[in-house]
């Protein structure tokens, strides 16, 4: 073997070793055990989420994240623990959807509403029509006013 095929090799090598470690050591900042939901809790199935939903006749708010978002993080910072974000909460059922989870039920909740980065929330139905979409990150106060829209939207059905 030539040095020049034994470099190539090598280089290749290494290059593969740093691409394998990175990816194994890239920081995750929440995992399915501990999300960024909070201790607000949020249903995961989203066929449960949808039958209790219309058991009772609530809407369901979509929360779209991921296990790498900075952003769902400042959300169980500042939206989450907020007593008054809380209080609205409880008119809907909750239901988390991780965007990378590859499951027929989330890609299709993913599809449906157009969700391809987090965070996304999605105030529907239970028959799964929209009410609201906030997209992206938005302030408390802001957040507020959009689950006040999605409920009056919700209430004037």
């Amino acid at each position: 073997m030539t040095p020049r095929k034994t470099l190539t090799i090598a280089l290749l090598i290494m290059a593969l070793g740093i691409g394998y470690y990175s990816m194994n050591t890239a920081s995750v900042l929440s995992d399915e055990s501990h999300t960024y939901h909070g201790d607000t809790a949020w249903k995961t199935d989203v066929d449960e989420a949808m039958e209790t939903a219309a058991a009772e006749d609530k809407p369901v708010l979509v929360y779209f994240w991921t296990t790498w978002c900075t952003y769902c993080e400042d959300y169980n910072k500042n939206a989450y623990v907020d007593p008054d974000v809380n209080d609205r909460l409880d008119d809907f059922v909750l239901l988390a959807v991780n965007l990378d989870d590859s499951s027929p039920e989330a890609k299709d909740l993913q599809q449906r509403y157009n969700a391809n980065y987090p965070p996304q929330h999605v105030a529907i139905t239970p028959d799964g029509e929209l009410l609201v979409e906030i997209n992206g990150y938005a302030e408390t106060d802001s957040f507020i006013a959009y689950l006040d829209e999605a409920q009056s939207e919700w209430e004037s059905r």
